[in-house]
């Protein structure tokens, strides 16, 4: 099947010979400070490296492990940061959605709407957030088949849904552990729709912290170069300034100060793939 091009703010994405693309930031908007700042600094590393990029930060993360966890500083501060994102530095933003009420707010403030990996299969919520107009970001739940994502790809374009990104981060193995598996990515590309990678949720350890997921951020530039290696159009990261002070995800962030040496070892990956 023939690689779609998609749309996000001004971007061009996907597609034959399309550069790789990235979508990173902090797990979950902290403060506005450290966004900006992260921010700031991703999208100078992108754009020396001259890959798309799109920055990510989440207002609110519905799914935390336990209740005493941070979920966030709420939509109308997160929106607020957002937009100062995008205003300041001309990039593209992409946020996570998790009822149906949010998708048309949210829609307002950013170029992507991220269905998260366990609110897949929500029919009304995907369908909410096609019918905003703006890109969709499905991540693939740990605990389906990369073929079970035709459903949901359905489920998008029967709302008139024409920018569509399919991301993988990893499949349940036992118990708070996932796994892997390259083969998910070229099978997500046959359905002719920019496909991602996800490294640093995929070296997550859910609940395995107890009242938190644990996780090997090592293993996240590893995986990354897999990925790429095996054909993926685009690579999602998370980064923190200091990630062993995150809010959320502290075992998996990756530390800025590391990211834009990796991806200039993946956008060489890329080119040569290509």
């Amino acid at each position: 099947m023939t690689m779609k091009t998609i749309h996000v703010g001004k971007l061009k994405l996907g597609g034959k010979n399309a550069p790789l693309f990235v979508i990173a930031g902090p797990c979950v908007i902290e403060g506005e400070s450290m966004v900006l700042r992260t921010a700031e600094m991703l999208a100078t590393v992108c754009s020396r490296l001259r890959l798309p990029f799109i920055f990510k930060a989440s207002y609110d993360k519905a799914n935390r492990t336990s209740t005493d966890s941070f979920r966030g500083v709420g939509f109308k501060r997160g929106m607020a940061i957002l937009a100062k994102v995008k205003a300041k530095l001309g990039v593209p933003v992409l946020t996570d959605v998790h009822s149906v009420i949010e998708c048309a707010a949210v829609a307002e403030f950013v170029d992507v709407l991220q269905i998260p990996a366990f609110l897949c299969r929500q029919t009304d919520l995907v369908q909410a957030a096609a019918c905003t107009g703006k890109c969709v970001n499905v991540k693939k739940g740990q605990f389906l088949a990369p073929w079970d994502m035709r459903n949901v790809i359905d489920k998008i374009t029967a709302m008139g849904g024409r920018n569509i990104i399919l991301t993988e981060r990893g499949t349940s193995f036992g118990y708070n552990n996932l796994v892997a598996d390259m083969r998910s990515l070229v099978i997500l590309r046959e359905f002719g729709w920019p496909v991602v990678f996800d490294a640093t949720h995929s070296v997550q350890m859910p609940g395995a912290a107890g009242k938190a997921s644990g996780g090997d951020r090592r293993m996240a530039p590893v995986l990354a170069r897999a990925a790429v290696a095996a054909g993926c159009d685009g690579v999602f990261l998370e980064a923190h300034p200091r990630p062993e002070r995150a809010l959320s995800d502290a075992a998996t962030q990756l530390p800025l100060a590391q990211v834009g040496d990796l991806l200039k070892t993946l956008r060489e990956l890329h080119e040569v793939v290509g």
